[in-house]
Protein backbone atom coordinates (compact mmCIF):
# COMPACT_ATOMS: atom_id res chain seq x y z
CA UNK A 1 0.00 0.00 0.00
CA UNK A 2 2.62 2.36 0.81
CA UNK A 3 4.49 1.70 -2.63
CA UNK A 4 1.43 2.56 -4.42
CA UNK A 5 0.82 5.90 -2.68
CA UNK A 6 4.25 6.44 -3.71
CA UNK A 7 4.06 5.94 -7.17
CA UNK A 8 0.41 7.72 -7.15
CA UNK A 9 1.98 10.80 -5.53
CA UNK A 10 4.73 11.03 -7.97
CA UNK A 11 2.63 11.60 -10.89
CA UNK A 12 1.43 15.01 -10.98
CA UNK A 13 -1.74 16.63 -10.03
CA UNK A 14 -3.09 17.64 -13.03
CA UNK A 15 -2.39 14.29 -15.02
CA UNK A 16 -4.46 12.80 -12.05
CA UNK A 17 -7.58 15.07 -12.75
CA UNK A 18 -7.42 14.48 -16.21
CA UNK A 19 -7.54 10.83 -15.99
CA UNK A 20 -10.50 10.91 -13.40
CA UNK A 21 -11.94 13.16 -15.39
CA UNK A 22 -12.44 10.43 -18.85
CA UNK A 23 -13.13 7.97 -16.20
CA UNK A 24 -15.92 9.73 -15.15
CA UNK A 25 -17.10 10.59 -18.90
CA UNK A 26 -16.86 7.29 -19.44
CA UNK A 27 -18.44 5.86 -17.17
CA UNK A 28 -21.72 8.34 -17.17
CA UNK A 29 -22.03 7.29 -20.78
CA UNK A 30 -22.05 3.21 -20.41
CA UNK A 31 -23.65 3.32 -16.52
CA UNK A 32 -25.67 6.76 -16.08
CA UNK A 33 -26.84 4.73 -12.54
CA UNK A 34 -23.55 4.52 -11.39
CA UNK A 35 -22.23 7.52 -12.59
CA UNK A 36 -25.15 8.83 -10.53
CA UNK A 37 -23.70 7.22 -7.60
CA UNK A 38 -20.58 8.24 -7.90
CA UNK A 39 -22.15 11.58 -7.49
CA UNK A 40 -20.82 10.93 -3.69
CA UNK A 41 -17.24 11.20 -4.39
CA UNK A 42 -18.34 14.78 -5.83
CA UNK A 43 -20.18 16.22 -2.67
CA UNK A 44 -17.45 15.05 -0.44
CA UNK A 45 -14.84 16.48 -2.48
CA UNK A 46 -16.57 19.75 -2.84
CA UNK A 47 -17.94 19.98 0.92
CA UNK A 48 -14.68 19.32 2.16
CA UNK A 49 -13.22 22.34 -0.03
CA UNK A 50 -16.21 24.78 1.44
CA UNK A 51 -15.39 23.65 4.37
CA UNK A 52 -11.97 24.05 4.93
CA UNK A 53 -11.88 27.52 2.93
CA UNK A 54 -13.11 29.94 5.52
CA UNK A 55 -10.93 28.52 8.05
CA UNK A 56 -7.96 29.00 5.66
CA UNK A 57 -9.39 32.41 4.70
CA UNK A 58 -9.42 33.63 8.17
CA UNK A 59 -6.31 32.54 9.66
CA UNK A 60 -4.20 32.78 6.83
CA UNK A 61 -5.19 36.70 6.66
CA UNK A 62 -4.37 37.23 10.69
CA UNK A 63 -1.23 35.56 10.52
CA UNK A 64 -0.61 37.71 7.14
CA UNK A 65 -1.59 40.95 8.43
CA UNK A 66 0.02 40.57 11.96
CA UNK A 67 3.24 39.75 10.37
CA UNK A 68 3.46 42.61 8.23
CA UNK A 69 5.86 44.90 8.43
CA UNK A 70 4.98 48.86 8.21
CA UNK A 71 5.74 50.57 5.19
CA UNK A 72 6.18 47.52 3.19
CA UNK A 73 4.22 47.38 0.19
CA UNK A 74 1.44 45.00 -0.66
CA UNK A 75 0.91 45.23 -3.66
CA UNK A 76 -3.06 45.47 -3.28
CA UNK A 77 -3.81 48.53 -5.14
CA UNK A 78 -2.94 46.93 -8.34
CA UNK A 79 -4.04 43.85 -8.12
CA UNK A 80 -8.01 45.46 -7.27
CA UNK A 81 -7.06 47.58 -10.80
CA UNK A 82 -6.19 44.64 -12.45
CA UNK A 83 -9.62 42.87 -10.77
CA UNK A 84 -11.70 46.08 -11.76
CA UNK A 85 -10.27 46.66 -15.44
CA UNK A 86 -10.23 43.10 -16.31
CA UNK A 87 -14.36 43.01 -15.45
CA UNK A 88 -15.21 45.92 -17.27
CA UNK A 89 -13.65 45.02 -20.10
CA UNK A 90 -15.39 41.55 -20.35
CA UNK A 91 -18.36 43.72 -19.67
CA UNK A 92 -17.69 45.62 -22.89
CA UNK A 93 -16.81 42.65 -25.10
CA UNK A 94 -19.62 41.17 -24.24
CA UNK A 95 -22.06 44.35 -25.35
CA UNK A 96 -20.06 44.04 -28.80
CA UNK A 97 -20.57 40.49 -28.95
CA UNK A 98 -24.32 40.89 -28.83
CA UNK A 99 -24.26 43.60 -31.10
CA UNK A 100 -22.44 40.97 -33.96
CA UNK A 101 -24.47 37.77 -32.70
CA UNK A 102 -27.97 39.50 -31.82
CA UNK A 103 -30.03 36.07 -29.72
CA UNK A 104 -33.41 36.57 -28.89
CA UNK A 105 -35.04 34.45 -25.71
CA UNK A 106 -38.18 31.85 -25.62
CA UNK A 107 -39.59 33.42 -22.10
CA UNK A 108 -43.21 31.99 -22.07
CA UNK A 109 -43.02 29.18 -19.91
CA UNK A 110 -39.44 29.69 -18.06
CA UNK A 111 -40.14 31.38 -14.13
CA UNK A 112 -38.02 31.59 -11.35
CA UNK A 113 -39.38 32.33 -8.15
CA UNK A 114 -35.73 33.61 -6.44
CA UNK A 115 -35.62 36.84 -5.08
CA UNK A 116 -32.98 38.93 -6.86
CA UNK A 117 -31.51 42.93 -6.04
CA UNK A 118 -33.67 45.77 -7.28
CA UNK A 119 -30.43 48.30 -7.71
CA UNK A 120 -26.63 49.03 -7.06
CA UNK A 121 -27.38 50.65 -3.71
CA UNK A 122 -28.92 47.53 -2.47
CA UNK A 123 -25.61 45.59 -3.68
CA UNK A 124 -23.66 47.71 -1.86
CA UNK A 125 -25.61 47.85 1.04
CA UNK A 126 -25.47 43.95 1.25
CA UNK A 127 -21.51 44.08 0.66
CA UNK A 128 -21.85 46.52 3.73
CA UNK A 129 -23.75 44.83 5.74
CA UNK A 130 -21.63 41.31 5.61
CA UNK A 131 -18.28 43.21 6.29
CA UNK A 132 -19.72 43.32 9.95
CA UNK A 133 -21.48 40.17 9.74
CA UNK A 134 -20.61 38.03 13.27
CA UNK A 135 -17.29 36.53 12.53
CA UNK A 136 -18.64 33.09 13.60
CA UNK A 137 -21.70 33.65 11.30
CA UNK A 138 -19.51 34.41 8.92
CA UNK A 139 -17.01 31.62 8.83
CA UNK A 140 -19.96 29.07 9.57
CA UNK A 141 -22.00 30.30 6.07
CA UNK A 142 -18.73 31.25 4.15
CA UNK A 143 -19.44 34.88 4.16
CA UNK A 144 -16.24 35.89 2.50
CA UNK A 145 -16.29 40.01 2.87
CA UNK A 146 -17.47 39.56 6.28
CA UNK A 147 -14.36 36.89 6.96
CA UNK A 148 -11.81 39.19 5.24
CA UNK A 149 -13.06 42.71 7.35
CA UNK A 150 -13.05 40.48 10.74
CA UNK A 151 -9.54 38.77 9.90
CA UNK A 152 -7.88 42.04 8.70
CA UNK A 153 -9.06 43.43 12.05
CA UNK A 154 -7.54 41.29 14.68
CA UNK A 155 -4.42 41.25 12.48
CA UNK A 156 -4.38 44.72 12.73
CA UNK A 157 -4.53 44.48 16.75
CA UNK A 158 -2.38 41.55 16.71
CA UNK A 159 0.72 43.49 14.93
CA UNK A 160 2.04 44.84 18.89
CA UNK A 161 1.44 41.21 20.06
CA UNK A 162 4.27 39.72 21.10
CA UNK A 163 5.60 37.49 18.61
CA UNK A 164 4.88 34.45 20.16
CA UNK A 165 1.47 35.07 20.12
CA UNK A 166 1.62 35.62 16.57
CA UNK A 167 3.86 32.66 16.34
CA UNK A 168 0.44 30.46 17.70
CA UNK A 169 -1.63 32.31 14.10
CA UNK A 170 0.86 31.28 12.30
CA UNK A 171 1.30 27.23 13.09
CA UNK A 172 -1.88 27.31 13.23
CA UNK A 173 -2.42 28.54 9.28
CA UNK A 174 0.25 26.13 7.95
CA UNK A 175 -1.40 23.26 9.70
CA UNK A 176 -5.06 24.07 8.12
CA UNK A 177 -2.79 24.80 5.02
CA UNK A 178 -1.59 21.23 5.01
CA UNK A 179 -4.98 19.98 5.81
CA UNK A 180 -6.21 22.13 2.45
CA UNK A 181 -2.93 20.02 0.35
CA UNK A 182 -4.42 17.03 1.48
CA UNK A 183 -7.63 17.74 0.39
CA UNK A 184 -6.39 19.07 -2.92
CA UNK A 185 -4.97 15.29 -3.34
CA UNK A 186 -8.58 13.83 -3.47
CA UNK A 187 -9.29 16.18 -6.59
CA UNK A 188 -9.26 13.46 -9.33
CA UNK A 189 -11.52 11.02 -7.33
CA UNK A 190 -13.71 13.97 -6.59
CA UNK A 191 -13.84 15.48 -10.26
CA UNK A 192 -14.45 11.76 -11.28
CA UNK A 193 -17.74 11.80 -9.27
CA UNK A 194 -18.86 15.39 -10.12
CA UNK A 195 -18.60 14.77 -13.78
CA UNK A 196 -20.13 11.48 -13.68
CA UNK A 197 -22.73 13.02 -12.12
CA UNK A 198 -23.35 15.92 -14.37
CA UNK A 199 -23.77 13.74 -17.59
CA UNK A 200 -25.77 11.11 -16.35
CA UNK A 201 -28.52 13.74 -14.54
CA UNK A 202 -28.35 16.58 -17.56
CA UNK A 203 -26.92 15.27 -20.76
CA UNK A 204 -26.50 17.84 -23.54
CA UNK A 205 -30.47 17.59 -24.63
CA UNK A 206 -31.66 20.79 -22.68
CA UNK A 207 -28.40 22.64 -24.00
CA UNK A 208 -29.69 22.38 -28.14
CA UNK A 209 -32.35 25.08 -27.65
CA UNK A 210 -29.62 27.66 -26.57
CA UNK A 211 -27.10 26.64 -28.58
CA UNK A 212 -26.44 30.24 -30.21
CA UNK A 213 -26.71 31.63 -26.65
CA UNK A 214 -24.43 29.57 -25.14
CA UNK A 215 -21.38 29.47 -27.96
CA UNK A 216 -21.93 33.48 -27.85
CA UNK A 217 -21.29 32.88 -23.85
CA UNK A 218 -18.59 30.70 -24.12
CA UNK A 219 -16.95 32.41 -26.51
CA UNK A 220 -17.09 35.56 -25.03
CA UNK A 221 -15.52 34.02 -21.97
CA UNK A 222 -12.76 32.21 -23.84
CA UNK A 223 -11.60 35.44 -25.67
CA UNK A 224 -11.20 37.31 -22.32
CA UNK A 225 -9.33 34.04 -20.88
CA UNK A 226 -7.06 34.11 -23.68
CA UNK A 227 -6.85 37.40 -25.33
CA UNK A 228 -8.28 40.11 -22.60
CA UNK A 229 -6.57 38.32 -19.61
CA UNK A 230 -3.03 37.94 -21.00
CA UNK A 231 -3.27 41.75 -22.67
CA UNK A 232 -3.80 43.08 -18.82
CA UNK A 233 -0.87 40.37 -17.52
CA UNK A 234 1.58 41.80 -19.93
CA UNK A 235 0.97 45.21 -19.28
CA UNK A 236 1.94 44.36 -15.60
CA UNK A 237 4.89 41.97 -16.06
CA UNK A 238 6.18 43.09 -19.38
CA UNK A 239 6.91 39.61 -20.60
CA UNK A 240 5.16 36.49 -22.69
CA UNK A 241 1.99 36.20 -20.31
CA UNK A 242 0.85 32.84 -21.86
CA UNK A 243 2.83 30.47 -20.08
CA UNK A 244 1.77 31.86 -16.76
CA UNK A 245 -1.98 32.11 -18.29
CA UNK A 246 -2.09 28.51 -19.66
CA UNK A 247 -0.67 27.00 -16.27
CA UNK A 248 -3.84 28.96 -13.96
CA UNK A 249 -6.01 27.66 -16.77
CA UNK A 250 -4.70 24.21 -16.24
CA UNK A 251 -4.34 24.22 -12.77
CA UNK A 252 -6.89 26.07 -11.57
CA UNK A 253 -9.77 26.58 -14.34
CA UNK A 254 -10.36 22.73 -14.66
CA UNK A 255 -11.12 22.12 -11.25
CA UNK A 256 -13.48 25.71 -10.92
CA UNK A 257 -15.35 24.45 -14.03
CA UNK A 258 -16.46 21.15 -12.04
CA UNK A 259 -16.77 22.21 -8.61
CA UNK A 260 -18.61 25.56 -9.83
CA UNK A 261 -17.77 27.34 -6.97
CA UNK A 262 -14.90 30.39 -6.86
CA UNK A 263 -15.19 30.01 -2.63
CA UNK A 264 -14.70 26.02 -2.98
CA UNK A 265 -11.47 26.89 -5.31
CA UNK A 266 -10.02 28.99 -3.18
CA UNK A 267 -8.27 26.47 -1.67
CA UNK A 268 -6.64 25.68 -4.97
CA UNK A 269 -5.91 28.98 -5.75
CA UNK A 270 -3.86 29.30 -2.17
CA UNK A 271 -2.16 26.34 -3.14
CA UNK A 272 -0.91 27.15 -6.31
CA UNK A 273 0.18 30.34 -4.76
CA UNK A 274 2.03 28.96 -2.50
CA UNK A 275 3.57 26.36 -5.48
CA UNK A 276 4.43 29.63 -6.88
CA UNK A 277 6.18 30.89 -4.58
CA UNK A 278 4.33 34.31 -4.32
CA UNK A 279 3.91 36.23 -1.31
CA UNK A 280 2.02 35.54 1.69
CA UNK A 281 1.17 38.98 2.59
CA UNK A 282 -0.69 39.25 -0.98
CA UNK A 283 -2.04 35.61 -1.82
CA UNK A 284 -3.62 35.23 1.73
CA UNK A 285 -5.63 38.59 0.96
CA UNK A 286 -5.94 39.11 -2.62
CA UNK A 287 -7.12 35.13 -4.05
CA UNK A 288 -10.32 35.39 -1.19
CA UNK A 289 -10.85 38.90 -1.87
CA UNK A 290 -10.70 38.10 -5.89
CA UNK A 291 -13.09 35.09 -5.52
CA UNK A 292 -15.79 37.80 -4.04
CA UNK A 293 -15.42 40.51 -6.19
CA UNK A 294 -13.33 39.41 -9.40
CA UNK A 295 -16.09 37.99 -11.46
CA UNK A 296 -15.52 38.80 -15.13
CA UNK A 297 -17.45 35.74 -16.45
CA UNK A 298 -19.92 36.91 -14.64
CA UNK A 299 -19.99 40.66 -15.87
CA UNK A 300 -20.20 38.96 -19.23
CA UNK A 301 -23.04 36.69 -17.85
CA UNK A 302 -25.35 39.94 -16.69
CA UNK A 303 -24.65 41.87 -20.18
CA UNK A 304 -25.20 38.75 -22.73
CA UNK A 305 -28.69 37.65 -21.03
CA UNK A 306 -29.84 41.44 -20.18
CA UNK A 307 -29.02 42.33 -24.05
CA UNK A 308 -30.99 38.81 -25.23
CA UNK A 309 -33.82 40.06 -23.45
CA UNK A 310 -33.84 43.57 -24.57
CA UNK A 311 -33.45 42.20 -27.99
CA UNK A 312 -36.29 39.51 -27.55
CA UNK A 313 -38.30 42.83 -26.50
CA UNK A 314 -37.61 44.96 -29.39
CA UNK A 315 -36.28 47.70 -27.20
CA UNK A 316 -33.72 50.26 -29.21
CA UNK A 317 -30.09 50.48 -27.19
CA UNK A 318 -27.70 52.92 -27.98
CA UNK A 319 -24.06 53.11 -27.37
CA UNK A 320 -24.23 55.45 -23.80
CA UNK A 321 -26.76 52.67 -22.38
CA UNK A 322 -24.42 50.37 -23.43
CA UNK A 323 -21.65 51.49 -21.42
CA UNK A 324 -23.91 52.07 -18.69
CA UNK A 325 -24.75 48.55 -18.85
CA UNK A 326 -20.88 47.68 -19.10
CA UNK A 327 -20.50 49.74 -15.61
CA UNK A 328 -23.49 48.79 -13.81
CA UNK A 329 -22.15 44.65 -14.76
CA UNK A 330 -18.83 45.20 -13.37
CA UNK A 331 -20.17 47.00 -10.15
CA UNK A 332 -23.13 44.56 -9.73
CA UNK A 333 -20.56 41.35 -10.68
CA UNK A 334 -18.99 42.62 -7.39
CA UNK A 335 -22.04 41.44 -5.66
CA UNK A 336 -22.44 38.01 -7.36
CA UNK A 337 -21.99 35.13 -4.89
CA UNK A 338 -18.71 32.64 -4.67
CA UNK A 339 -21.34 29.63 -5.48
CA UNK A 340 -23.16 28.15 -8.25
CA UNK A 341 -25.47 30.03 -10.50
CA UNK A 342 -24.68 33.34 -8.22
CA UNK A 343 -24.02 35.67 -11.30
CA UNK A 344 -27.73 34.85 -12.44
CA UNK A 345 -29.31 36.65 -9.65
CA UNK A 346 -27.83 39.74 -10.75
CA UNK A 347 -29.64 40.03 -14.00
CA UNK A 348 -32.74 41.69 -13.15
CA UNK A 349 -30.51 44.31 -11.66
CA UNK A 350 -29.33 45.35 -15.29
CA UNK A 351 -32.43 44.61 -16.95
CA UNK A 352 -33.83 47.56 -14.97
CA UNK A 353 -31.84 49.72 -16.84
CA UNK A 354 -34.51 49.14 -19.84
CA UNK A 355 -37.13 49.44 -17.71
CA UNK A 356 -37.66 45.34 -17.92
CA UNK A 357 -39.70 44.51 -16.00
CA UNK A 358 -38.63 41.74 -12.60
CA UNK A 359 -40.58 38.94 -13.51
CA UNK A 360 -39.48 38.76 -17.46
CA UNK A 361 -36.16 39.19 -15.73
CA UNK A 362 -36.68 36.23 -13.74
CA UNK A 363 -37.87 34.48 -16.98
CA UNK A 364 -33.93 35.42 -18.13
CA UNK A 365 -32.96 34.03 -14.90
CA UNK A 366 -34.53 30.58 -15.68
CA UNK A 367 -32.94 30.19 -19.28
CA UNK A 368 -29.82 30.75 -17.33
CA UNK A 369 -30.69 27.68 -15.07
CA UNK A 370 -31.05 25.88 -17.91
CA UNK A 371 -27.66 26.44 -19.65
CA UNK A 372 -25.40 26.53 -16.29
CA UNK A 373 -23.98 23.31 -16.74
CA UNK A 374 -21.31 24.64 -19.15
CA UNK A 375 -22.54 28.59 -18.65
CA UNK A 376 -21.66 28.73 -14.70
CA UNK A 377 -19.13 25.81 -14.82
CA UNK A 378 -16.71 27.83 -17.50
CA UNK A 379 -18.07 31.15 -16.08
CA UNK A 380 -16.66 29.89 -12.57
CA UNK A 381 -13.44 28.33 -14.26
CA UNK A 382 -12.64 31.85 -15.84
CA UNK A 383 -13.22 34.11 -12.75
CA UNK A 384 -11.42 31.84 -10.91
CA UNK A 385 -8.16 31.21 -12.65
CA UNK A 386 -8.48 34.69 -12.97
CA UNK A 387 -7.70 35.28 -9.21
CA UNK A 388 -4.98 33.29 -9.35
CA UNK A 389 -3.36 34.95 -12.78
CA UNK A 390 -3.52 38.31 -11.72
CA UNK A 391 -2.26 38.01 -8.21
CA UNK A 392 0.72 36.06 -9.90
CA UNK A 393 1.15 38.72 -12.16
CA UNK A 394 1.10 41.67 -9.55
CA UNK A 395 3.81 39.48 -7.80
CA UNK A 396 6.09 38.52 -10.52
CA UNK A 397 6.66 42.61 -11.68
CA UNK A 398 7.56 43.06 -8.55
CA UNK A 399 9.37 39.89 -7.16
CA UNK A 400 10.93 38.79 -10.33
CA UNK A 401 9.43 36.00 -12.41
CA UNK A 402 10.96 32.51 -11.63
CA UNK A 403 13.46 30.73 -14.30
CA UNK A 404 10.46 27.42 -14.10
CA UNK A 405 7.04 27.84 -13.47
CA UNK A 406 6.51 24.45 -12.85
CA UNK A 407 8.85 24.92 -9.79
CA UNK A 408 8.24 28.76 -9.08
CA UNK A 409 10.46 31.19 -8.10
CA UNK A 410 13.48 30.14 -7.41
CA UNK A 411 15.35 32.05 -4.99
CA UNK A 412 12.60 31.57 -2.75
CA UNK A 413 12.94 27.50 -2.88
CA UNK A 414 16.45 28.37 -2.28
CA UNK A 415 16.12 30.77 0.37
CA UNK A 416 13.43 27.96 2.34
CA UNK A 417 15.61 25.50 1.58
CA UNK A 418 18.57 27.56 3.47
CA UNK A 419 16.26 27.62 6.27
Amino acid sequence: MKQILQVFNRVPLIYQIMVGLVIGICISLFSPDVGKDLSLLGIIFVGALKGIAPLLVFFLVIAAVCRHKAGQSSGMKKIIAMYMIGMFLSALLAVFVSYLFPTTLHLANVTQDTKAPQGIAEVLITLLKNIVDNPLHAIMTGNYIGILGWSVVIGFALRHAKEEIKDVFVGISDAITTVVQWVIRLAPFGIMGLVAESIATNGIEALLEYAVLLGTLLGSMFFVALIVNPIIVFAVMKRNPFPLTFKCLRESGITAFFTRSSAANIPVNMNMAKRLGLSPDLYSIAIPLGATINMAGAAITITIMTLAAVNTLHIPVDFSTAILLSIIATIGSCGASGVAGGSLLLIPLACSLFGISNDIAMQVVGVGFIIGVLQDSTETALNSSTDILFVAAADFAKNGYPEDLSVGRVDTIKAELAE
